[in-house]
């Protein structure tokens, strides 16, 4: 809305304070401001708030109207800066709430400019995904905010009022992929997490969705899927859901999800430790049906499909083996080294389907394929290896403005070409556990399953899952890169059509 709502009892206000502490001229300038300017000043003098990011200075009002006034950091108003203020508003206000505030008032013009449609995307994005929750307890949930209320001076301008709606879908979206992330394995089995993505996608206008079981897999030769799921009393599936609006373009983009809903390593299998946060292990498969959710309740004008590869990797005597020889879509061949190394066989089959029986024009995936990933990134960044230069730099700018951290890493030239020695196999195309550096060695026994389309690949080991509260990003799954898929999408997923590969 364009101006504050007169303030009641039950409501919040948030107040944005600039560097140096500066104060937003709707507060100062105000005939009646809401909050005496001079009372909130001596506040922040008092509490050492001075605007940095993050600060908050919480100052209860007399008659309570509002009921309290939450002063917050905002730096110098750039998005990420804003996403800081909203975040920590929305948590305080969700605090607030659990002793009777119902509202939270969120003005965003700040004494920098007045908030545009990117800001105001921003706002709505970030105060959904902050307050995000999920729980599965017995005892009853805390009383939550009825309304956020966020405020801008333009919010009448259509492009603003367009900025709103991209903000409230694309969180709803993530929070769709959170939920699937956060589900515990006992629930989540492959055929429940493609029942979901029927139930939500399958009534959505202009998609199609398609599960494939075990029968259709062995009839497609998805030997990858079936070698990982197959030691599971619950069987693998692959789903396929394809948004083309009326006048979509020739282009086709296909996102992979690698869809692991349980991971104990099999054979190969891991320690307890290692095993604690696997069912985390098919975030890359509800990031992608995710931006296809995103995509076609914004009714891009894109046409765009996924592949999200769903399998159990367990172990019992019908589990795939060290030593194995699988055969991939399209006949390629690995050796099985390691049963742990199971995303990278999941994924081959679906970039090779998406390539082979889809039109796909452009690839890319999303994983958490490899702890080697988050040791050279660490937790909030993904790794990003890319075939062509202009999809780099078209995902690199999507994920800037989505406020998703990537990194490219390198997929050709000199300093990876001897890695490719390592995926050799004295009986099958490749192996499938080459060595380090770990991240790098997976991508090149990625890169053929894409032949020579441009593709990019996006191992998110480390920020699709979070251990803390950041901004918008909350404990557990966290949703990370379908706001990035989605910017791109809206870009029209441009991408340079690479010169062949080159085997160095």
């Amino acid at each position: 809305m364009p101006a504050l709502p007169a303030l009641g009892e039950d409501d919040v206000l948030a107040v944005p304070v600039g560097a140096k502490g500066a104060l937003p001229d709707w507060l100062t300038a105000a005939a009646e401001p809401p909050v005496d300017p001079g009372l909130l000043a001596g506040a922040l003098a008092d509490t050492g708030n001075g605007g940095r990011p993050g600060g908050i200075t919480n100052v209860p009002i007399a008659g309570r109207r509002p009921r309290s006034v939450l002063a917050v950091g905002v730096g110098d108003a750039t998005l990420p800066h804003l996403r800081s203020y909203v975040a920590v508003a929305v948590r305080r206000g969700q605090t607030l709430a659990e002793s009777g505030a119902r509202r939270l008032v969120l003005p965003l013009d700040t004494g920098v400019a007045p908030a545009g449609a990117d800001e105001v995307r921003t706002a709505v994005e970030t105060a959904l995904l902050a307050g995000y929750r999920f729980r599965d307890t017995s005892a009853p949930h805390p009383p939550r905010l009825a309304e956020v209320l966020v405020v801008a001076a333009d919010a009448d301008d259509p492009a603003v009022t367009a900025g709103e709606v991209a903000g409230r879908l694309a969180a709803e979206s993530v929070a769709w992929a959170r939920d699937l992330v956060n589900t515990p394995s006992s629930t989540k089995t492959p055929a429940w997490l493609a029942d979901r993505a029927v139930e939500r996608l399958g009534g959505l206008p202009h998609v199609q969705v398609s599960v494939l079981g075990p029968d259709e897999l062995a009839a497609g030769g998805f030997g990858g899927v079936l070698a990982v799921g197959g030691g599971s009393a619950n069987p693998p599936r692959v789903v396929v859901a394809s948004y083309r609006p009326p006048g979509a373009g020739t282009g086709h983009p296909v996102l992979v999800g690698k869809g692991i809903t349980f991971d104990t390593g099999g054979i190969s299998i891991k320690t307890n430790a290692g095993m604690r946060e696997m069912k985390t292990d098919m975030a890359g498969a509800a990031t992608v049906l995710a931006a296809v959710d995103a995509a076609a309740r914004l009714e891009l004008p894109v046409a765009v499909s996924a592949v999200a590869a769903l399998a159990e990797n367990a172990v019992s005597g019908a589990a795939y083996r060290p030593a194995d020889v699988v055969r991939h879509v399209g006949g390629r061949t690995t050796e099985v080294r390691n049963t742990d190394a199971e995303g990278r066989m999941v994924l081959a089959d679906a970039l090779a389907h998406a390539r082979l029986s889809l039109g796909a024009t452009v690839l890319v995936d999303v994983a958490t394929l490899t702890g080697a990933m988050k040791t050279a990134l660490g937790a909030r960044t993904a790794g990003l290896y890319v075939t062509a230069d202009g999809l780099a730099d078209a995902l690199g700018t999507a994920a800037g403005h989505a406020g998703e951290a990537v990194w490219r890493m390198p997929l050709s030239g000199e300093h990876v070409g001897h890695l490719r020695a390592q995926l050799d196999s004295e009986v099958a195309d490749a192996n499938n556990a080459p060595g380090n550096p770990g991240s790098t060695t997976a991508a090149l026994f990625l890169q053929p399953f894409a032949g020579e389309l441009p593709w990019a690949h996006l191992d998110v080991a480390g920020p699709a899952r979070s251990g803390s509260d950041e901004a918008e990003v909350v404990k557990g799954g966290t949703g990370f890169g379908v706001r990035t898929l989605l910017r791109w999408l809206e870009a029209g997923a441009p991408a340079d059509v690479p010169g062949p590969i080159v085997r160095d």
